[in-house]
């Protein structure tokens, strides 16, 4: 199972540089204060870094398949099976 990453967007992007606007509709939020369960690859680590200062960051650890799996909807909120 892959490892992800729990983050969530908690400053606006208003007076920031096209460059952090963009990375933070890249990494794929919507909204403020949306929480998203991202792949821990290089790349969205590296995109991660770009904007830290406009995220909070935690690991997430992962499940197994059918023991509680956690699963999110297209808007970064979490389902409950």
């Amino acid at each position: 199972m892959e490892k992800t990453i729990a983050v969530k967007w908690i400053r606006s992007v208003i007076g920031r540089t096209d460059d952090q606007k963009k990375t933070i509709r890249g990494l794929g939020f919507k909204r403020l204060h949306q929480t998203l369960t991202l792949p821990d690859r290089p790349e969205i680590r590296g995109m991660i870094n770009r904007v830290i200062h406009l995220l909070e960051v935690n690991p997430s650890t992962p499940r197994p398949e059918g023991q509680g799996s956690l699963r999110v909807d297209p808007e970064g909120r979490f389902l409950t099976p």
